[in-house]
């Protein structure tokens, strides 16, 4: 339930180079690169038509399992070890839903010790109920935990600080951002009077997103705020060209020019930029 692109493979397999190159062949198997699962923060009680269309002009990506403020370092934070720590991340939860690996990192995770990757295991139970889930469920165990936890196998997750959003993959049910904010579930638990997280019948009116979600943009920015861009010396990114000319709006026009003052810095946001982040303005 995971939209997993050849992109994403390729990016996967590129920066797996990157992290051998910069640790060496004996520690390579010490870290993985990983994945952030994302969501679109729709309005769950609209049925979205012509009319109601404007519902969505400010949905985006969400990260419904990041919750924790400030994002920085409580949700996301450097790498602990050098030379990583310096342009990759780790996620403060590390649970991805799924991995991606490499025959030989397969073959070194085999061998490791205490790890046993290699071997289909029962996810940890309670002492006193092995019923129930130590920590977290079958899929979290074999996805995520096994992999990342350090009772287990103790690799590293990385992702790189400067092509985040390449690692970011699309849980497709669109469901979970639902449940932030709700009794029992992420940031429910600080207010008596937040929601109850219910099982719907079909019958209940959902209430929106809640504010507590951290959106893709939020995130983007606190990181470049943290550890800011290096300069281009030739800017490779987009390309935005003035098809318009004549009659541009006022709008447009400033758009242009922060675009080209954007690129006359190689890429790099300024701090105005940085507080701009809404989806849709206004004239």
């Amino acid at each position: 339930d995971i939209r997993v692109s050849p992109r994403t493979v390729a990016a996967y397999l590129t920066e797996t180079e990157r992290v051998k190159e910069l640790v060496g062949p004996q520690k390579a198997s010490s870290f993985n690169v990983g994945v952030v699962r994302y969501e679109y923060n729709f309005p769950p009680d609209i049925i979205i038509n012509d009319k109601t269309r404007h519902a969505t002009q400010n949905v985006t990506r969400v990260y419904w399992e990041h919750a924790w403020k400030p994002a920085i370092p409580k949700s996301v934070d450097a790498v602990p070890q050098k030379p990583l720590s310096d342009s990759y991340v780790h996620m403060s939860n590390h649970h991805q839903g799924m991995f991606l690996a490499t025959r030989e990192l397969l073959l070194a995770w085999k061998d490791r010790s205490g790890c046993e990757f290699n071997l289909v295991k029962n996810r940890p139970g309670l002492k006193n109920n092995p019923g129930q889930p130590a920590e977290g469920t079958q899929r979290v165990w074999m996805s995520s935990q096994q992999l990342y936890g350090n009772r287990h196998c103790g690799v590293q997750q990385v992702i790189p600080m400067d092509n985040f959003g390449q690692f970011n993959i699309l849980h497709l049910p669109n469901k979970n951002y639902r449940r932030v904010g709700r009794k029992g579930r992420l940031g429910g638990n600080t207010g008596k009077n937040n929601p109850d997280n219910e099982f719907p019948d079909g019958t209940e009116k959902i209430e929106g997103p809640s504010n507590l979600l951290l959106s893709a943009m939020e995130l983007h920015i606190l990181m470049r705020q943290k550890w800011p861009a290096t300069p281009q010396q030739s800017y490779q990114g987009i390309q935005m060209v003035d098809e318009v000319g004549r009659g541009n709006t006022p709008l447009t026009i400033r758009r242009m020019q922060e675009y080209h003052e954007y690129v006359a810095r190689g890429g790099v946001m300024s701090e105005e930029d940085m507080k701009k982040i809404n989806l849709v303005e206004n004239e």
